[in-house]
């Protein structure tokens, strides 16, 4: 290019369909079964979160799990400006909770956490006050890779009901461990 000429515009690609690739692997990965928990950030009307699947323990000393969250998210902007968060393991009875944190019904921010009772731990963070196991979380690093960002969370506090059992996520569905 010379000092006369201007770069080359780019034009972004349309949102494509999923590949045969992409489809086969979305397909097996609903075969994997998993708890099902809610992330909440933020406090009174910047509190925000979702419902995820894709919780992991990370190591026990230090005790550090991880999420896995879409990088489009609404709840990024809030994890980057709040550097806590906690993991709520939700039970059965969570259902709707688990539709209202994942944007069922256009609820956003502050409204997702109507219809439940909340208590803090040691970061103040939102902490559904029966959930089947929280984690309070500060926010220890974010990885970005493709579409989604691995958050890793140092665990300051934890929380368990011993007699309840989780709610789960398989093949496109919630379901119960007796059900």
């Amino acid at each position: 290019m010379n000092a006369h000429s201007s770069p080359a515009r780019v034009t972004p690609a349309a949102p494509s369909e999923p590949s045969a690739a992409a489809l086969a692997f979305r397909g097996a990965m609903r075969k994997l079964a998993g708890a099902v928990s809610v992330l909440t950030v933020g406090a009174g009307e910047s509190r925000t979160g979702l419902t995820a699947t894709s919780v992991s323990s990370l190591s026990v000393e230090p005790p550090t799990l991880l999420i896995c969250v879409n990088r489009s998210s609404s709840s990024m902007a809030a994890l980057t400006a709040h550097r806590s968060f906690a993991i709520n393991v939700l039970r059965p009875h969570h259902q709707p909770l688990a539709d209202q944190f994942a944007g069922k019904g256009g609820l956003k921010g502050p409204e997702r956490y109507q219809g439940a009772e909340w208590t803090r731990l040691e970061t103040g963070t939102p902490v559904l006050a029966d959930a089947l196991a929280a984690f309070d979380c500060e926010l220890e690093e974010i990885i970005e890779r493709h579409s989604h960002a691995i958050v890793v969370g140092r665990v300051l506090a934890s929380r368990v009901t011993e007699t309840a059992e989780p709610l789960l996520y398989w093949a496109g569905a919630y379901h119960n461990l007796g059900a």
